[in-house]
């Protein structure tokens, strides 16, 4: 098992999972509860990385519903017993996942419909851990990032270098820019960004050398 990283109390995994190598999110606090972020794929993976870890899960929660983000939701809900949370406008792609893993001929267990719904200022608590929710379309119509102290866990917002694709139904690059520009640049410089893809970077790193902020 990987080593995780640290933010005071607060530790995370990133697991690149899947053919599209999208990080699933694994986050715990100092009692060792916390959450599970975008479990894409590899599920006895994120499960054998979740019963060696000893945290307990509480929930699920999605930064947005492209297939890539949730093709394990499905088998780790079930294993865990943990309700799954995501923003409502996301729920049309959330539903065509299998449709959209389809296209690229890849193996997808289409979820059954989330839990709850997720509200931009929503926070949640597991233990001593609290993330909220911020509302940042553009990638995805109902996609949110969430912060807890010293992080942000972007999803496919910005990532080291560059920023989440806009030309997929319901995306919007202006308003994505705007986001990143609101939410996530308003942070903290040393600010940890996770991001759904690709490795970890910085609020101040982005701000002065992403070639799509400049």
């Amino acid at each position: 098992m990987s080593a995780p990283f640290t933010h005071g109390a607060l530790r995370l995994w990133s697991v690149p999972t899947g053919p599209i190598q999208e990080n699933a999110i694994l986050i715990a606090g100092a009692g060792n509860e916390g959450f599970l972020i975008d479990p894409g794929d590899d599920a006895e993976r994120l499960l054998t990385l979740v019963r060696g870890s000893g945290v307990t899960v509480r929930g699920i929660l999605l930064t947005h519903a492209h297939f890539d983000h949730i093709g394990a939701v499905q088998p780790l809900r079930e294993a865990l017993q943990v309700p799954v949370w995501l923003h409502p406008a996301d729920l049309p792609l959330y539903r065509a996942g299998a449709q959209s893993a389809a296209r690229w001929n890849l193996p997808f267990i289409q979820p059954a419909d989330p839990d709850h719904e997720i509200t931009p200022g929503q926070t949640f608590t597991a233990g001593d851990l609290t993330l909220t929710a911020h509302l940042l379309p553009g990638h995805a119509p109902g996609h949110v990032v969430f912060t807890a102290p010293g992080l942000v866990v972007a999803g496919d917002t910005l990532f080291r270098g560059g920023i989440g694709r806009t030309d997929l139904p319901g995306g919007n690059h202006p308003q994505l820019l705007a986001g990143i520009r609101e939410q996530l640049l308003t942070l903290p410089g040393d600010t940890a960004v996770y991001p759904g893809h690709g490795r970890r970077t910085t609020v101040a790193t982005e701000a002065q050398t992403n070639p799509f902020l400049q």
